[in-house]
């Protein structure tokens, strides 16, 4: 990893946003030049324990470098404590695997932020309290966890509409929309970037 001060004013002419989790990681590639998002996808984990999955996040990720490469940025989701200290543990240890599978194949600049920062600037807020109680008396018989879970789809779907609409796409997989937002957020707050 790089300081800010090293790190040069213009963009690169390719950058990766990646959307982690300690199943898969999805990634959206981004012509800076043109502001045009380019190649998608998803890359499943296997494994039966964290640590598998670990492992075969790197050489994945190794893979998924040696096939697409060519570019030396990339932007990650930092990871948050949300509900789970273990899942955080868990997301730590995959994100880990994948950057230093990403800096062996000549990544050398790594941005980040918050999922909130991103999702904010797309226009994605947290449901406001009429939202919550809009859904909540839509669905009356569903528990506080289902309606949470919904709440979390709403959002997802909301990401995903924007994507769609702003990059005249056709994307369904709400990891991929995530990743596609990330993206977004840094092309246009390159600044920002590389404040962690």
């Amino acid at each position: 990893m790089v300081k800010l001060s090293q790190i040069k004013s213009n963009m690169p002419p390719v950058i990766c946003a990646i959307d982690a989790s300690t199943n898969s990681l999805a990634f959206a590639l981004f012509d800076t030049q043109q502001k045009r998002l380019g190649t998608v996808g998803k890359i499943m984990f296997k494994g039966n324990t964290t640590y598998e999955k670990v492992a075969d996040a790197c050489i994945k990720t190794r893979d998924f470098f040696n096939h697409y490469g060519g570019f030396d940025t990339i932007i990650i989701e930092q990871t948050i404590y949300a509900n789970s200290p273990k899942t955080a543990a868990h997301l730590a240890l995959v994100q880990g695997a994948i950057l230093g599978a990403a800096s062996l194949n000549g990544v050398n600049k790594i941005g980040s932020t918050s999922p909130m920062v991103w999702q904010n600037y797309i226009g994605n807020k947290k449901l406001t309290t009429a939202e919550k109680q809009e859904i909540s008396e839509q669905f009356p018989d569903k528990s506080k966890s289902w309606l949470k879970n919904h709440e979390r789809t709403v959002r997802k779907q909301r990401t995903i509409n924007f994507i769609n609409t702003y990059y005249d796409r056709n994307i369904s997989d709400d990891d991929i929309a995530d990743a596609c937002g990330l993206g977004h957020w840094a092309l246009h707050n390159w600044d920002k970037v590389f404040n962690y």
